[in-house]
Protein backbone atom coordinates (compact mmCIF):
# COMPACT_ATOMS: atom_id res chain seq x y z
CA UNK A 1 0.00 0.00 0.00
CA UNK A 2 1.52 3.33 -1.09
CA UNK A 3 1.05 6.35 1.11
CA UNK A 4 0.40 9.85 -0.20
CA UNK A 5 3.28 12.27 0.48
CA UNK A 6 2.61 14.54 3.47
CA UNK A 7 2.22 18.16 2.32
CA UNK A 8 3.01 19.60 5.73
CA UNK A 9 6.17 17.52 6.03
CA UNK A 10 7.29 18.88 2.65
CA UNK A 11 6.61 22.44 3.86
CA UNK A 12 8.62 21.80 7.03
CA UNK A 13 11.49 20.37 5.01
CA UNK A 14 11.57 23.33 2.59
CA UNK A 15 11.28 25.84 5.46
CA UNK A 16 14.10 24.15 7.40
CA UNK A 17 16.31 24.13 4.30
CA UNK A 18 15.69 27.82 3.57
CA UNK A 19 15.98 29.00 7.18
CA UNK A 20 19.69 30.03 7.08
CA UNK A 21 19.23 32.12 3.90
CA UNK A 22 18.27 35.82 3.62
CA UNK A 23 14.86 36.62 2.12
CA UNK A 24 16.27 37.68 -1.27
CA UNK A 25 18.20 34.41 -1.49
CA UNK A 26 15.10 32.45 -0.48
CA UNK A 27 13.11 34.08 -3.29
CA UNK A 28 15.80 33.25 -5.82
CA UNK A 29 16.10 29.62 -4.62
CA UNK A 30 12.33 29.14 -4.75
CA UNK A 31 12.20 30.70 -8.24
CA UNK A 32 14.96 28.35 -9.45
CA UNK A 33 13.21 25.35 -7.89
CA UNK A 34 9.95 26.32 -9.63
CA UNK A 35 11.78 26.53 -12.97
CA UNK A 36 13.53 23.19 -12.33
CA UNK A 37 10.14 21.56 -11.64
CA UNK A 38 8.64 23.09 -14.80
CA UNK A 39 6.20 25.21 -12.80
CA UNK A 40 7.12 28.55 -14.35
CA UNK A 41 8.72 31.50 -12.64
CA UNK A 42 5.63 32.70 -10.79
CA UNK A 43 2.09 31.66 -10.14
CA UNK A 44 -0.62 32.66 -7.73
CA UNK A 45 -1.84 29.77 -5.64
CA UNK A 46 -4.72 31.46 -3.92
CA UNK A 47 -8.45 32.03 -4.17
CA UNK A 48 -9.38 34.56 -6.84
CA UNK A 49 -10.69 37.05 -4.27
CA UNK A 50 -7.89 36.61 -1.75
CA UNK A 51 -5.52 39.41 -0.82
CA UNK A 52 -2.01 38.87 -2.27
CA UNK A 53 0.58 37.59 0.17
CA UNK A 54 2.99 40.43 -0.61
CA UNK A 55 2.30 43.35 1.73
CA UNK A 56 2.98 47.03 1.22
CA UNK A 57 5.89 46.70 3.66
CA UNK A 58 7.38 43.90 1.57
CA UNK A 59 7.05 45.96 -1.61
CA UNK A 60 8.76 48.92 0.07
CA UNK A 61 11.55 46.63 1.31
CA UNK A 62 12.01 45.26 -2.20
CA UNK A 63 12.30 48.77 -3.60
CA UNK A 64 14.83 49.70 -0.91
CA UNK A 65 16.89 46.57 -1.68
CA UNK A 66 17.51 47.96 -5.17
CA UNK A 67 19.39 51.21 -4.73
CA UNK A 68 17.93 53.99 -6.82
CA UNK A 69 21.48 55.01 -7.79
CA UNK A 70 22.20 51.67 -9.46
CA UNK A 71 22.62 52.37 -13.12
CA UNK A 72 23.68 49.98 -15.85
CA UNK A 73 27.17 51.46 -16.06
CA UNK A 74 27.98 50.86 -12.39
CA UNK A 75 26.30 47.44 -12.40
CA UNK A 76 28.25 46.21 -15.43
CA UNK A 77 31.44 47.70 -13.97
CA UNK A 78 30.82 45.78 -10.73
CA UNK A 79 30.18 42.48 -12.54
CA UNK A 80 33.06 42.99 -15.03
CA UNK A 81 31.92 40.55 -17.75
CA UNK A 82 34.85 39.51 -19.93
CA UNK A 83 33.02 37.92 -22.88
CA UNK A 84 30.15 39.22 -24.99
CA UNK A 85 27.96 36.32 -23.78
CA UNK A 86 28.60 37.24 -20.15
CA UNK A 87 27.91 40.87 -21.04
CA UNK A 88 24.55 39.89 -22.58
CA UNK A 89 23.62 37.94 -19.45
CA UNK A 90 24.65 40.90 -17.27
CA UNK A 91 22.51 43.29 -19.34
CA UNK A 92 19.52 40.93 -19.15
CA UNK A 93 20.01 40.58 -15.37
CA UNK A 94 20.17 44.36 -14.96
CA UNK A 95 16.97 44.94 -16.93
CA UNK A 96 15.11 42.21 -15.06
CA UNK A 97 16.24 42.86 -11.47
CA UNK A 98 18.30 46.03 -11.05
CA UNK A 99 16.79 48.69 -13.32
CA UNK A 100 14.39 51.24 -11.80
CA UNK A 101 11.04 49.53 -11.26
CA UNK A 102 9.25 51.40 -14.06
CA UNK A 103 11.99 50.42 -16.55
CA UNK A 104 12.30 46.70 -15.79
CA UNK A 105 11.60 44.13 -18.46
CA UNK A 106 11.83 40.36 -18.64
CA UNK A 107 13.60 40.12 -22.00
CA UNK A 108 16.19 42.02 -24.01
CA UNK A 109 16.79 42.60 -27.71
CA UNK A 110 19.85 43.46 -29.79
CA UNK A 111 18.85 47.12 -29.42
CA UNK A 112 19.08 46.80 -25.62
CA UNK A 113 22.53 45.28 -26.01
CA UNK A 114 23.71 48.11 -28.29
CA UNK A 115 22.25 50.74 -25.94
CA UNK A 116 24.01 49.09 -22.98
CA UNK A 117 27.30 49.19 -24.91
CA UNK A 118 26.78 52.92 -25.44
CA UNK A 119 25.99 53.57 -21.77
CA UNK A 120 28.73 51.43 -20.21
CA UNK A 121 30.82 52.26 -22.52
CA UNK A 122 31.89 49.05 -24.19
CA UNK A 123 32.93 48.30 -27.75
CA UNK A 124 29.82 47.44 -29.71
CA UNK A 125 29.80 43.87 -31.07
CA UNK A 126 29.82 43.67 -34.86
CA UNK A 127 26.71 41.46 -34.80
CA UNK A 128 24.71 42.13 -31.60
CA UNK A 129 21.95 39.71 -32.61
CA UNK A 130 24.56 36.94 -32.90
CA UNK A 131 25.77 37.67 -29.36
CA UNK A 132 22.24 36.93 -28.12
CA UNK A 133 22.11 33.74 -30.20
CA UNK A 134 25.47 32.70 -28.73
CA UNK A 135 24.20 33.39 -25.21
CA UNK A 136 21.18 31.22 -25.99
CA UNK A 137 23.40 28.44 -27.33
CA UNK A 138 25.63 28.71 -24.23
CA UNK A 139 22.52 28.20 -22.08
CA UNK A 140 22.41 31.53 -20.25
CA UNK A 141 19.46 33.04 -22.12
CA UNK A 142 16.18 31.55 -23.34
CA UNK A 143 14.39 32.60 -26.51
CA UNK A 144 11.23 34.64 -26.20
CA UNK A 145 9.20 36.12 -29.02
CA UNK A 146 11.14 36.98 -32.18
CA UNK A 147 14.33 38.85 -31.35
CA UNK A 148 13.73 38.73 -27.58
CA UNK A 149 15.85 36.75 -25.12
CA UNK A 150 15.09 36.09 -21.44
CA UNK A 151 17.56 35.41 -18.67
CA UNK A 152 17.17 31.85 -17.37
CA UNK A 153 18.23 30.40 -14.02
CA UNK A 154 21.68 29.46 -15.36
CA UNK A 155 22.32 33.01 -16.56
CA UNK A 156 20.90 34.45 -13.37
CA UNK A 157 23.20 32.25 -11.31
CA UNK A 158 26.17 33.24 -13.50
CA UNK A 159 25.61 36.95 -12.96
CA UNK A 160 24.54 36.76 -9.30
CA UNK A 161 27.15 34.27 -8.10
CA UNK A 162 30.03 33.85 -10.57
CA UNK A 163 30.67 37.39 -11.80
CA UNK A 164 32.99 39.07 -11.44
CA UNK A 165 35.44 36.30 -12.13
CA UNK A 166 38.73 36.48 -10.30
CA UNK A 167 41.72 37.58 -12.37
CA UNK A 168 43.62 34.49 -11.19
CA UNK A 169 40.92 32.17 -12.51
CA UNK A 170 41.04 33.87 -15.90
CA UNK A 171 44.84 33.58 -15.99
CA UNK A 172 44.75 29.89 -15.09
CA UNK A 173 42.19 29.20 -17.81
CA UNK A 174 44.32 30.98 -20.41
CA UNK A 175 47.46 29.11 -19.34
CA UNK A 176 45.70 25.74 -19.54
CA UNK A 177 44.31 26.58 -22.96
CA UNK A 178 47.77 27.60 -24.15
CA UNK A 179 49.40 24.39 -22.85
CA UNK A 180 46.84 22.02 -24.36
CA UNK A 181 47.83 22.50 -28.04
CA UNK A 182 51.54 22.14 -27.18
CA UNK A 183 50.95 18.79 -25.52
CA UNK A 184 48.95 17.54 -28.46
CA UNK A 185 51.64 18.77 -30.85
CA UNK A 186 54.37 17.20 -28.72
CA UNK A 187 52.66 13.82 -28.80
CA UNK A 188 52.38 13.93 -32.57
CA UNK A 189 56.08 14.75 -32.95
CA UNK A 190 57.13 11.92 -30.65
CA UNK A 191 54.89 9.51 -32.54
CA UNK A 192 56.60 10.50 -35.81
CA UNK A 193 60.03 9.92 -34.30
CA UNK A 194 59.07 6.35 -33.44
CA UNK A 195 58.36 5.52 -37.09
Amino acid sequence: MSSKPDDLEAVRSVADTLQPFANDDRERIIRWAREKLGMGATSTLMNPGAVPVETTEQRAAAQESTPSGTDIKSFVSQKAPKSDVHFAATVAYYHQFMAPLDQRKDSITKEDLVEACRQVPRKRPKRPAQVLVNAYQDGVLDRGRTGHYRLNSVGENLVAMALPGTPQAATKTKKKAAKAPRRAGGKKKSARKGR
